[in-house]
This record gives C-alpha cells, sequence and structure tokens, in this order.
C-alpha cells in the first residue's frame, strides 16, 4: 500500500475526516427535508414515510458521527 493510500484511509478517522462527514451527512439532511416538504404538498404517505425513515437514519449517522468526534478529542481541553 503506497504512502498516499495509507494517508487516505485513515483520513477518516480523522477529526478533518469526521468534520467532513457531518458536513455530508447535515447537506443530505436537506434533501430529506426537501423531499418530505414535497411529500407534505402532493399527499404522497409512501414518500413522507421514506423521508422519516431517511431522516432517522441522518440522526443516527450524526449522533454516531459526534461520538466518534468526542473520542477523537478525549485530549483536548475545548471538546469536554
Amino acid at each position: 500500500m503506497s504512502a498516499v493510500a495509507k494517508k487516505a484511509k485513515n483520513f477518516k478517522k480523522s477529526k478533518t475526516g469526521v468534520y467532513m462527514s457531518l458536513a455530508s451527512t447535515a447537506f443530505g439532511a436537506i434533501g430529506v427535508a426537501k423531499q418530505a416538504k414535497l411529500a407534505r404538498h402532493e399527499h404522497d404517505t409512501l414518500r413522507l414515510v421514506d423521508a422519516a425513515v431517511s431522516a432517522a437514519a441522518i440522526v443516527t449517522g450524526l449522533a454516531i458521527l459526534y461520538r466518534e468526534l468526542k473520542r477523537l478529542g478525549d485530549d483536548d481541553v475545548l471538546l469536554g
């Protein structure tokens, strides 16, 4: 494995990687909110259920990423 590949593999476990994952997951929430709004407007129950399940997945993903961020920041006084 090259040095670049090893560095890219460990990026996800770095603070920067976790912040990027948080941002992209939060950005996905915008799409789910739009989907839910459209489903309510069109009275489409199936799409509304899909949006609710997607929102639950996003909340779970954000909670996992937040936990990972706290683990990475255990030595950081500001993060607690």
